[in-house]
């Protein structure tokens, strides 16, 4: 099984920290988010790994190869023309039964069971409250039968998580080249959903499976909400605090000085990070901030950051300094 990752997203929604990382290596739970996605991947028995990279890639490729001794391919997507452009770039570089998959979400789905399933491929979705942001799946007798992306009404609420399989990648590359020789387009960029739908048009079986968890990585709010997730999955750490309260569930990577602070709970804190008689819960603090004086909840510190004094919600980028007091 080959996978493919496109990664070359601005990732907008998470600034100020993704003017200086690419958003799939945002911190959660004492690692990238691209991590927790390979790690997930560990088990299956994979060919090669081709990684669609744009802005900063080359930290990408850096983290996945240092890392993760994997078959791994990365392609310069140089032009942002939208999902189905980003997937053709792999063209070439795969053939059969391939997963696509996008790393701005945590999915918890049974991927080992795929080879035998007998369907053209599986969208991968789960119910939701109000569909109406996501695109959704309208399945008919075990089929689905169209994609609709930000849909009007409440009618299907199954939105797709952003994971797919396909049994033979190339019907969807021949999909995704009538997509562009039409010029079809949703909201100025060629869709993986459309190019799906022409698959299904052409007779293609495709069903939908439906996740437990589907854990959103996009903006600040969710970061923190994977984050919780996560930790309350089993992904803690702690290390010795001077004078401190910790109150689990934390992840404190190695390296970290706390001293006269309360921690906790649904923490991660980066190596090298030095908190000072500060109270800390909800929030992620990345590698090499130092936290002073301060009370924070639902905060984002970016690594090399410096706050200090008062009580606040932040959103703080890499090397920022922010005094409160």
């Amino acid at each position: 099984m080959n996978v493919i990752l496109p990664t070359a997203g601005l990732g907008t929604r998470l600034r100020p920290h993704t003017f200086s990382r690419p958003k799939p290596l945002v911190s959660v739970a004492g690692k990238p988010i691209l991590g927790h996605i390979l790690d997930r991947l560990a088990g299956l028995p994979l060919d090669k790994l081709v990684f669609i990279v744009g802005y900063l890639g080359e930290q990408i490729e850096n983290y996945v190869r240092s890392e993760y001794p994997m078959p791994v391919e990365f392609i310069v997507q140089k032009e942002l023309k939208g999902q189905a452009h980003a997937v053709q770039l792999a063209k070439g570089l795969v053939s059969g039964p391939t997963l696509i998959l996008f790393v701005d979400t945590l999915v918890e789905a049974n991927l080992a069971r795929l080879p035998t399933v007998d369907a053209d491929g599986v969208i991968f979705a789960k119910e939701v409250d109000d569909p109406r942001r996501f695109g959704v799946v309208q399945v008919e007798e075990g089929r689905v039968t169209r994609l609709i992306e930000k849909p009007a009404s409440m009618d299907n609420r199954l939105a797709v998580v952003g994971l797919y399989y396909l049994r033979d990648i190339d019907q969807l590359f021949e999909a995704i080249d009538e997509l562009i020789a039409r010029n079809i387009q949703t909201q100025g960029e060629f869709y993986l959903a459309d190019a799906l739908q022409l698959m299904i048009d052409r007779g293609a079986r495709l069903i939908a499976d439906t996740v437990d968890v589907w854990e959103d990585c996009g903006k600040p709010e969710t970061v923190l909400q994977t984050n919780r997730y996560l930790l309350d999955q089993g992904m803690t750490h702690m290390v010795p605090a001077t004078n401190s309260v910790i109150v689990p569930p934390v992840h404190i990577d190695d390296g970290a000085e706390i001293e006269n602070s309360v921690i906790g709970p649904y923490v991660s804190i980066g190596k090298g990070c030095v908190i000072h008689n500060a109270v800390i819960r909800n929030s992620i603090v990345n590698g090499g901030a130092e936290v002073d004086g301060a009370i924070l909840q639902e905060s984002l510190i970016g690594e090399d950051a410096h706050v200090q004094g008062g009580f606040q919600r932040l959103n703080v980028g890499d090397s920022s300094e922010v005094c409160l007091g």
